[in-house]
């Protein structure tokens, strides 16, 4: 199983960012998948995911109204559509699927993660 990560970038507050998630070697329809973020010194955190079907998401609260998890099964991709940003967003952002299926906010119910793509807000 593999999840390609891609398009951080540098980007100044108020902007927007667009990430892309590839995944390949698992059934992705079946997968619910979820977005991270881990900024130095401190522990990876929920920011947003998204079941299955893609019927259902939810949201962590510091980033909800801006940014929106979307998924596409037939190009096997995750996106996070990353708008308002702030300098407080700034992370290294990781991709990962679940076998469950459902909406998980918590790290340990994803099965597979991805490498991981740099966001960096700043003016």
């Amino acid at each position: 199983v593999q999840l390609q990560a891609s398009g951080g970038g540098l980007v100044q507050p108020g902007g927007s960012l667009r990430l892309s998630c590839a995944a390949s070697g698992l059934t992705f329809s079946s997968y619910s998948m979820g977005w991270f973020r881990q900024a130095p010194g401190k522990d990876r955190e929920f920011v947003a995911a998204r079941n299955w079907s893609g019927s259902t998401t939810y949201y962590a609260d510091s980033v909800k109204g801006r940014f929106t998890i979307s998924r596409d099964n037939t190009k096997n991709a995750v996106y996070l559509q990353m708008d308002s940003l702030k300098l407080e967003d700034s992370a290294v952002y990781y991709c990962a699927a679940s076998e469950t299926g459902g909406i998980n906010w918590a790290a340990w119910a994803y099965d597979y993660w991805g490498q991981g793509t740099q966001v960096t807000v700043s003016s």
